[in-house]
């Protein structure tokens, strides 16, 4: 592990001092520290007393950062990390597991995302953050409160409530590439105990790429309009509804790769990222009697993804008068999806007056969740020399019961004890005539134990079990009865209709403290996940044919340390460091390679780098100014898990300094100020004629140095 003096002399600094999961308000009182609602958990929780690894990035940070996304905070917490391959990051890995793309199968995620109590996992694009109070990030398997779709961990996005007065602003920004952003709140009372809120926000970008064969420097552009609508009302003194609607209309480009490795393409038919999702949730909590509360939500979301690209990232001619005249290929590869989801659940929590036996704290849920996702593939198929449409039907239903005992051992010792018992059906058939329903029965749960050492120092131990539902590789399975493939891959790809189920034992100790009168803030963990059958993702291409699928390796082991700290040293000086450290190792995964099948026994799991650290300092120069100061950085990490191309090592320097008086706000801001370039996801194929389509690794590369200025205007 090699760190430049720069990153050692800060680490070392910011060891001493310590650390923050979300960094604060650099105006913050000091015994708010500890303040911290996780609100992912049953019951709206301290962070400081929630047993489990947990970062949270409030909305001063995000303003800090000048973050429009989620792909834009997520390098602030440990041990998480992101693969693009699109417009956006869309992928989430946390301690390293996690997807990296989806193309023609549908994918069960590993890491979840909420906005707002609607379940949007798998579709990244919709982690926007504006009017964000919050986003949660939650390690480690989530198999009570989120099932199936929770086996790394969770990424819950908390907007803004409705408030009780009135309150309005308008913020606008501007920054290098063309870029710029317009918005506007408003929130208040609407009648008696009702009060609304209401977001909008347009962004856009020419983008970090330039198209040298079109001569254009928007072919990788991003436009994201979000608006976000909450109601609150209080019925009675034993009854609130919540209302919320979602709306996300994403037109971005998509022209990332490049044959030489740079930020400049020679696309003549650059691709698309496009998402439009409406989504809907309502939630009730009512106080039913003095024994119990019951909280109910239901949930609808509704998407159209549009994802495409210039597969062979090139133009037609590129050859001409040159030696590879007549090997050139030109074709694009497009999908369109719809996907419908429905979500219904119920929850009973008992009160402090049902406690069983004056002291067990108990909750029983049910939940139902059933998605519907249409897939056509527009395609050039080499197989058969033509352009080729696919067509995939897949619907899925889960059904849940779950429950939860905390039960206090002795003054400073508790026990809790949750589990989760689902009924997963499913149901797949496409264009090539393949069907398959897998079903299952899946359980998952946490054993938990924290003790109270001091008044200060929370000491915990865990216990979790996560799962990952089995699929089908129909699209894999469907190319191989069609032909043009070895005999061997087709026998390969036969055996491989369908996958099993993923189960994880995570085992974790971590302790969380206040210390220095409540200015420091601490927080460790310890972690050991043993992971059986693990799904992990195989490509395989013979030419321009090219078979991505899904298998189980036997087993794999992802252990680690995580530390987050804040230390507030004065009224002016705040410093902070979350650093990750993380191993990990495949058991028995077998891919076909060349036609021959290579093991990747001990080798590490792909997109799980071994350090991860975002450290820096929150500084008041008086006069109304503050400085946020920061570095982040990654190790190299393998970017599949069938091949064995790395990506490079990097450390990024963040900045921002804002100015506020009255109702105004302004703010300078930079991200990657040394302009490093780096990876966020990789392949390893051959795509270019001019060398004949020998094998090499092609990457995408991270934003590059970026910076604006943001201004605010708060009506009063």
């Amino acid at each position: 592990m090699k760190i430049s003096p720069l990153i050692g002399l800060v680490l070392g600094l910011s060891a001493l001092h310590a650390t923050a999961g979300g960094s604060r308000d650099h105006a913050a009182d000091p015994s708010l520290l500890h303040e911290i609602v996780v609100t992912a958990a049953f019951r709206e929780t301290r962070l400081a007393d929630l047993p489990g690894a947990t970062s949270v990035v409030d909305e001063t940070t995000v303003r800090q950062r000048s973050a429009t996304h989620l792909d834009e905070i997520l390098n602030a917490a440990p041990n998480v990390n992101f693969a693009a391959g699109a417009s956006r990051g869309r992928f989430v890995q946390i301690r390293g597991i996690g997807e990296r793309s989806q193309f023609v199968d549908p994918v069960n995620p590993s890491v979840g995302m909420v906005v707002d109590g609607i379940d949007l996992s798998g579709l990244g694009n919709a982690g926007t953050l504006v009017d964000v109070h919050q986003v949660e990030l939650l390690r480690g398997p989530q198999g009570t409160r989120f099932g199936a779709n929770a086996l790394a961990g969770m990424v819950n996005i908390l907007g803004n409530t409705p408030t009780d007065t009135f309150e309005a602003a308008l913020h606008s920004g501007y920054g290098n590439y063309d870029s710029w952003r317009f918005g506007g709140v408003v929130s208040g009372p609407v009648a008696q105990n009702l009060s609304a809120r209401l977001a909008l926000e347009q962004q856009k970008s020419d983008g970090f790429i330039d198209n040298d064969h079109l001569n254009r420097d928007d072919t990788n552009n991003r436009d994201e309009f979000t608006g976000r609508g909450k109601l609150h009302w209080q019925v009675s003194d034993a009854l609130n509804i919540d209302a919320t609607a979602f709306y996300v209309d994403v037109e971005n480009g998509y022209d990332a790769f490049s044959l030489d490795n740079t930020r400049h393409t020679l696309s003549d038919e650059p691709g698309q990222d496009r998402q439009e999702t409406t989504a809907f949730a309502l939630a009730a909590d009512w106080t039913a009697s003095e024994l119990f509360d019951v909280w109910a939500s239901i949930s609808w979301s509704d998407s159209r993804l549009d994802y495409g690209y210039d597969e062979d990232w090139s133009f037609v001619g590129l050859c001409t008068g040159a030696p590879c005249e007549g090997w050139e290929y030109s074709s694009t590869d497009t999908y369109l999806r719809e996907r419908q989801a429905n979500r219904l659940e119920l929850r009973l929590t008992s009160s402090d007056a049902g406690r069983i036996g004056g002291q067990t704290r108990w909750l029983l849920g049910l939940y139902y969740d059933q998605r519907d996702e249409d897939l056509l593939r527009q395609f050039f198929d080499f197989s058969l020399s033509s352009d080729a449409e696919f067509v995939s039907a897949y619907e899925s239903e889960s059904v849940a019961v779950y429950g939860e005992l905390s039960q206090p051992l002795s003054e400073r010792l508790s026990l809790s004890l949750g589990g989760r018992l689902e009924r997963f059906e499913s149901d797949y058939r496409d264009s090539h005539g393949i069907r398959a329903q897998p079903d299952e029965d899946l359980w998952g749960g946490q054993i938990s134990l924290d003790y109270r050492l001091t008044d200060n120092t929370l000491l915990y131990s865990l216990v979790s079990r996560g799962y990952k539902a089995g699929g089908v590789n129909g699209e894999a399975l469907g190319k191989a009865q069609s032909g043009g493939l070895a005999p061997s891959m087709v026998n390969f790809l036969q055996a491989r209709l369908e996958f099993d189920t993923e189960t994880l034992f995570n085992y974790e100790f971590g302790l969380k403290g206040m210390y220095l009168d409540d200015r420091l803030e601490l927080r460790i963990a310890a972690f050991f996940m043993d992971r059986d059958d693990i799904q992990l993702k195989g490509w395989y291409n013979e030419g321009p044919v090219f078979v991505g699928y899904l298998d189980n390796a036997a087993s794999g082991e992802n252990y680690g340390l995580e530390l987050e700290s804040l230390w507030r040293i004065s009224e002016r000086w705040q410093v902070f460091a979350n650093i990750g450290w993380l191993d990990t190792e495949i058991d028995n995964f077998i891919v076909n390679v060349d036609d021959t099948l290579v093991d990747k026994s001990g080798r590490e799991q792909a997109h799980a780098p071994e350090y991860q650290f975002n450290i820096g300092a929150l500084i008041d120069l008086g006069n109304r100014l503050d400085l946020r100061l920061e570095i982040e950085g990654k190790d190299a990490f393998y970017f599949s898990d069938s091949h064995d191309q790395r990506s490079d090592s990097y450390e990024l320097l963040n900045a921002s300094l804002g100015y506020a008086t009255g109702p105004w706000e302004l703010r300078i801001w930079g991200r990657n100020l040394t302009d490093q370039d780096y990876a966020t996801r990789g392949f390893y194929f051959g795509n270019d004629p001019r060398k004949f389509y020998v094998n090499e690794t092609y990457i995408q590369f991270g934003e590059p140095r970026v910076f604006g200025i943001n201004a605010s205007y708060h009506f009063q």
